[in-house]
């Protein structure tokens, strides 16, 4: 539907505050899902991140690929094996989701943002070891899969201070220099942390946090970090909601001012968020959102 040039201006009047107010700031960008495997919903995303990067907001991308890993190691003849529902990574599992995370995703993400005129550089968290980790402990043995214990951040401040847009994938290193796959909400939502990000997105496939899960008009669109216990014991948090949501909590208790979970099958679904009133998901702050009862 082709909307008016009323409409379109009251759209740039409506987006020129939000704009202003994160102009110069860091925002860190988890990128997977459908929004990965489908060429438009691609195309929509570099086309939302070269216009951040052109009104002057430092963007920091982040990005997994688990399902390439799985096609890969498919291709290659060895059977992905999940625990629970998680990847178990062996040695073997570590350097193949190394050589695709880091390698041909990262570098085709980098070339599709230098398209659209944008200065991007692949990196991960080997490179200057941004990423260090330790092996995860969790219920059971993932493997090589790591949780991050400290980011290194001078190299992304200086490449954002250069003006380009750090694309990172998420393999990291421990001190003994053992490569580690690393959940990227959990690598996103430590970068931003460390790096003190104005806002954190992290793009999945549903709507946000649904009170009822089968109807996505039962979005909440404002979450207080202090509200998320007892969304939990409601059931309202549950299953794979539960790891993202505790990355934004600890995201706005070390000082990032937000914490966004989007839709990434929705085309331009950041700009909407950044840009408009309303917002295209779930946000997550310090302050109670006042949408629970």
């Amino acid at each position: 539907m082709k909307i008016s040039d009323r409409e379109m201006a009251a759209l740039i009047a409506e987006a020129l505050p939000h704009v202003q107010k994160y102009i110069g700031q860091v925002v860190v960008i988890k990128y997977g899902g459908n929004a990965m495997k489908s060429a438009s919903l691609k195309a929509a995303v570099m086309h939302d991140l070269t216009l951040l990067s052109m009104v002057g907001i430092k963007v920091v991308l982040v990005h997994g690929g688990g399902p390439e890993i799985t096609a890969t190691l498919k291709a290659m003849g060895k059977e992905s094996r999940f625990i629970d529902g998680l990847r178990y990574t062996d040695a073997e599992t570590a350097a193949i989701a190394q050589m695709v995370l880091a390698g041909r995703i990262n570098k085709e993400l980098v070339g599709l943002l230098g398209q659209n005129g944008v200065k991007a550089v692949g990196l991960c968290g080997l490179d200057d070891r941004m990423l260090q980790c330790e092996k995860h402990m969790g219920k059971v043995d993932l493997g090589f899969v790591g949780d991050v214990v400290q980011v290194n951040t001078e190299l992304l401040e200086i490449t954002l201070q250069r003006g380009y847009i750090p694309v990172i994938a998420t393999v990291g290193c421990d001190r003994e220099g053992n490569v580690y796959n690393i959940n990227a909400d959990t690598a996103a939502a430590q970068i931003a942390a460390a790096l003190h990000a104005k806002n954190l997105i992290l793009m999945t496939d549903v709507r946000g946090l649904l009170r009822d899960k089968e109807d996505e008009s039962t979005l909440i669109p404002q979450v207080g970090v202090s509200e998320v216990p007892l969304l939990v014991r409601e059931g309202i948090i549950s299953g794979g909601m539960i790891p993202k949501i505790e990355c934004c909590v600890e995201t706005i208790r070390r000082g990032v001012d937000q914490a966004v979970i989007i839709d990434g099958r929705i085309e331009h679904s950041i700009l909407i968020e950044m840009f408009s009133n309303e917002g295209s998901g779930t946000m997550f702050t310090s302050e109670s959102g006042g949408n629970l009862s």
